[in-house]
């Protein structure tokens, strides 16, 4: 999920030098864009907790950050599993660094409808309604299980990316006439050769 702001515009230059430094040891994915089944299949559930399960999500993480994101799922880079990093921060805070491994919402309270859009689709967003409150329970990158509770942004970033690991994208979210719009540009774009 892309940050309304990117990073440049919210703090300036310090923002997106804070993210290369954060992501210049990391491996960078390239983001995998809509059109790939990948993205519209259920991820696997994770059942190996290990050192290569913690470099997968770093990586995404500095994945996330070079794209100016605030949520990626792993589906986005091509992986199949049900794993996703959030950090509504954008890099600025390493406490905000949220892993979520075979997330799931327990609670769910509010509806907020605001704009929306995914990495995996860039250039487009739309208005999606979502909880404003979610409390969910996941697997942190060592297999330890907690809770998590988010309002707003973090709420909406856990939403949208428990999405993607069930092969939903936020198209679906929107009206028949604005998904069918987006998909007439994409297509359009992919005849172009720019998509």
């Amino acid at each position: 999920m892309p940050d309304k702001l990117k990073i440049s515009e919210a703090a300036g230059p310090a923002a997106t030098e804070v993210a290369q430094v954060l992501s210049a040891a990391r491996k960078i994915y390239p983001i995998v864009k809509y059109g790939d089944p990948i993205l519209e299949k259920a991820g696997a559930s994770i059942t190996k907790f290990d050192a290569q399960l913690e470099e997968l999500a770093e990586d995404m993480f500095a994945s996330m950050y070079a794209a100016q994101g605030v949520g990626l799922a792993a589906p986005q880079i091509g992986k199949s599993l049900r794993l996703a990093v959030v950090d509504v921060t954008g890099g600025k805070n390493s406490d905000a660094k949220i892993v979520l491994a075979n997330p799931e919402i327990i609670h769910a309270e509010g509806e907020v409808r605001e704009e929306e859009g995914c990495l995996s689709i860039p250039g487009f967003r739309g208005y999606v309604m979502r909880p404003q409150f979610v409390t969910i329970k996941a697997q942190n990158a060592r297999g330890e299980a907690f809770e998590i509770r988010g309002e707003n942004l973090l709420a909406r970033a856990f939403c949208h990316e428990i999405d993607h690991l069930n092969g939903i994208l936020f198209l679906q979210h929107l009206s028949m006439l604005k998904r069918d719009l987006i998909k007439r540009k994409i297509k359009k774009l992919r005849k172009q050769g720019e998509w």
